[in-house]
C-alpha cells in the first residue's frame, strides 16, 4: 500500500451515514484525514477521478461460509482463512467474520484455535468468528446436518466461554430449542454476541431471549417459523423489537423483495436506534470462484441460477455477494442506497462494537475502502494489501 498522499473525487462518498456529493476525501499516510468540498486536483497529490462510481468504507460481513472455492467446515486451517478472505476483499467485503456451519465438537475447538492464530499472524480481513450451531432445532435445520445438531452441555458452555475470552468477536447462533436462559446470560457476560437462529421459537420466547442477552436474529425469515397473524414468531420479535438487529440475506431468492421491502420498513419504523437491519451474504465455496458444485460434509450442493441447493432442493446457503445485495435492495425493493449502504457498511461494525452509533471515517485506512461502480454490478478494494 502507498505511503503517499492521495486525493479521490468525481463521485459520492459514503461517509457511513450519508452519501456525500460534490466532495473530495483525502489520505495521507495510508489514513482518510479530510472529506472536503469540492474536487480539487491538489498540486502535491495525485488525483483519482471517480467518474461517478461510489467511494465507500468496505463491506463487513458476518456470515461467510466459504469462499474461492473452499469451505471453511473443510479447510479449518489458517490458509484456508486467508483464501476465503482475500476471495471476499475481491467482492468488496474487506472484513468478513468466517462462518463455521454445525460440526462436531473437535471440529469447533480447531476452527476457534485456528482463528486465534489466524489474528495473532495477522492474517487480513479476519474480525473473529461465527459459530452457525450446532446448537439449533432439528426442526428448521435447513443444510445443517441433524446428525450433529445438539443441544449445549456444560462442556460446550465451557468451550464458547474461553473462546470468548481468545478472540476479540465470537458470534453465535443459536435456538431455544437447545440452550436455556442461564446458558444465555452466562454467553452474554462473558461478551458473546448471540444471534436468534434456526428455530421454531414462538414470539413470547425470543422476546425472552432477547432480554436475557440475544442481539440479533440470523438471516431473517429463513430457516425459522413464518411470520404469522396469530403467531408472529421470532420475525414478529425481529421486526418489532428495537433492540434486535437483523440479519438479511438480500438476493431476492432467500426473501421476495417485498418482504425484505416489508421488513425495512418496520425496522425503520422503530424508535431509536433505528434501521438495526445489517446485510449477510451467506456465502459458500463458490464465492470469488467459478465452480458449480461443492462437498459439505458429504453432501453435495449444486450452484444453478444463482442458487445453491442440496440435491432435494433445500437452499444450502447464498450465492451472493453485498453489491448484489445492494442492487436488489435499491432496484427490487425501492431502498435508497445510503440506507442499503448503512446496512453493509455500518450496521454490522456497530453489531460487533467497532464503530459507535456517531462513528466517523476520518483516520480509517485506505485499504479498508472500496470503489463501488455507479450501477452496482461489482465492487474492489481502491489499495492491494500485504498478506
Amino acid at each position: 500500500m502507498s505511503q503517499q498522499s492521495i486525493v479521490y473525487g468525481g463521485g459520492p462518498i459514503f461517509d457511513g451515514h450519508s452519501l456525500q456529493q460534490g466532495m473530495s476525501a483525502r489520505f495521507e499516510a495510508g489514513k482518510l484525514v479530510s472529506l472536503t468540498p469540492g474536487s480539487p486536483r491538489a498540486a502535491d497529490a495525485p488525483y483519482v477521478d471517480l467518474a461517478g462510481d461510489i467511494l465507500s468504507p468496505g463491506y463487513l460481513d458476518l456470515q461467510v461460509n466459504g469462499g474461492d472455492g473452499i469451505m471453511l467446515n473443510a479447510e479449518p486451517s489458517c490458509a484456508g482463512l486467508a483464501r476465503i478472505a482475500r476471495a471476499h476483499r475481491r467482492l468488496g467485503a474487506v472484513q468478513i467474520l468466517p462462518t463455521l456451519i454445525t460440526d462436531t465438537p473437535q471440529k469447533t475447538a480447531q476452527v476457534i484455535a485456528t482463528t486465534q492464530q489466524a489474528l495473532t499472524a495477522g492474517v487480513p480481513g479476519i474480525a473473529g468468528l461465527h459459530l452457525e450451531g450446532p446448537h439449533l432445532a432439528q426442526s428448521r435445520k435447513g443444510a445443517h446436518d441433524a446428525a450433529l445438531i445438539r443441544r449445549m452441555t456444560p462442556a460446550d458452555l465451557e468451550v464458547l466461554l474461553a473462546a470468548a475470552e481468545l478472540l476479540p468477536v465470537l458470534m453465535v447462533t443459536l435456538a431455544p430449542e437447545s440452550v436455556n436462559l442461564d446458558q444465555i446470560r452466562a454467553l452474554r457476560r462473558a461478551g458473546v454476541i448471540l444471534s436468534l437462529g434456526h428455530t421454531d421459537a414462538p414470539y413470547e420466547q425470543a422476546m425472552n431471549y432477547a432480554e436475557a442477552g440475544v442481539s440479533c436474529v440470523t438471516h431473517l425469515f429463513n430457516a425459522m417459523s413464518p411470520l404469522g397473524h396469530r403467531a408472529p414468531g421470532l420475525p414478529g420479535a425481529a421486526l418489532i423489537n428495537p433492540q434486535l438487529y437483523a440479519g438479511l440475506i438480500a438476493d431476492g431468492i432467500h426473501v421476495h423483495p417485498a418482504t425484505l421491502r416489508a421488513a425495512w420498513a418496520a425496522k425503520m419504523g422503530n424508535p431509536s436506534p433505528r434501521g438495526k437491519i445489517y446485510l449477510v451474504s451467506d456465502a459458500m465455496a463458490p464465492a470469488g470462484s467459478e465452480i458449480t458444485s461443492f462437498q459439505l460434509e458429504g453432501r453435495q450442493i449444486l450452484r444453478q441460477n444463482g442458487r445453491l441447493t442440496l440435491g432435494d432442493g433445500t437452499l444450502a446457503g447464498a450465492d451472493l455477494d453485498l453489491t448484489t445485495a445492494l442492487r436488489v435492495l435499491v432496484t427490487h425493493c425501492d431502498i435508497p442506497l445510503e440506507e442499503a449502504l448503512t446496512a453493509a457498511v455500518t450496521t454490522p461494525r456497530q453489531v460487533i462494537g467497532q464503530w459507535a452509533q456517531d462513528c466517523s471515517v476520518l483516520g480509517l485506512a485506505q485499504s479498508d475502502f472500496i470503489r463501488i461502480q455507479s450501477d452496482l454490478s461489482t465492487a474492489q478494494p481502491i489499495c492491494e494489501i500485504a498478506g
